[in-house]
């Protein structure tokens, strides 16, 4: 199989494999395209939590997207963990040099358990700098309130937070519903055009870890090949619901998903 495309990731590294860069890597190679990383941030953590969080340098991120486009032109690049404003400048400026449309955002705020992965500057400096550079964000709900300045209680709520965000200068918007207490979860996507929304009955799982991660690279891969924004967001949240469903319960908290789902493998042992 030739990968249909080629994918840069910039985002941390879980040391679990179940979010971050690990759980990317897996989604974009599942889905059948090449990815390529730059990691903003090295983790200590497991399923239970995040035990400590090392910053790359602002510069070494630079040096590992620019030389890594320099050599493969990406056809996408899906943006995570920026755990500082120095680093969220250093990915703006070389962003600058790298012809790239298709740069999807997922606002990485708080990890799983709630520790949060990123500072309140960085906040600031992620809607002043990154915001309208991007094509898609994608926040889940915390992260939404706390870039809009709002509260989400319901689907209504979602829609207008997406329509402050669009007025902050984001072009596209998609804020997950998955923290809302509700037995059907709720996807909004918008933009200043039309908006629509993602109905799926909701997957009752302790295991996932991750699912934010996964959800905008399965999304950043189906644009990567072409298909349109709706479409591509439909994919996603249909892939990320199928590896939530295998429930594969690793570890003592909350445990990953299950990134192989897409892969149906023939048996290779024969006895």
């Amino acid at each position: 199989m030739i990968p249909r495309s080629k994918i840069l990731i910039i985002a941390g590294s879980d040391s679990s494999g179940g979010a971050g860069i690990q759980a990317d890597i897996k989604t974009v190679t599942a889905l059948g395209s090449y990815a390529m990383t730059a990691i903003t941030a090295v983790t200590a953590q497991n399923t239970t939590g995040v035990k400590s969080i090392f910053s790359i340098t602002p510069k070494e991120i630079e040096k590992q997207i620019l030389f890594t486009c320099k050599d493969i032109k990406p056809d996408a690049i899906k943006i995570g963990m920026l755990h500082s404003s120095k680093i969220i400048n250093s990915v703006v400026k070389s962003l600058k040099k790298i012809k790239t449309n298709k740069i999807i955002l997922d606002p990485v705020m708080f990890a799983k358990g709630g520790t949060k992965l990123i500072s309140n500057t960085a906040i600031l400096s992620l809607k002043k700098k990154l915001l309208k550079k991007v094509y898609l964000i994608t926040p889940n709900i915390p992260e939404a309130e706390v870039l809009a300045k709002t509260k989400i209680k319901n689907v209504d709520d979602m829609l207008k937070t997406a329509k402050i965000l669009i007025k902050l200068g984001a072009k596209n918007v998609l804020i997950k519903g998955g923290h809302r207490k509700s037995n059907i979860m709720v996807d909004v996507c918008l933009n200043k055009s039309e908006f629509k929304i993602f109905k799926n009955r909701k997957i009752v799982s302790k295991n996932t870890h991750g699912t934010g991660c996964t959800l905008s690279s399965a999304i950043t891969t189906f644009l990567s090949c072409g298909k349109p924004l709706n479409k591509s967001c439909y994919l996603g949240i249909k892939y990320v619901n199928q590896a939530i469903k295998s429930n594969i319960n690793y570890g003592k908290g909350h445990g990953p998903i299950n990134h192989l789902n897409s892969i149906k493998l023939k048996k290779i042992y024969q006895k």
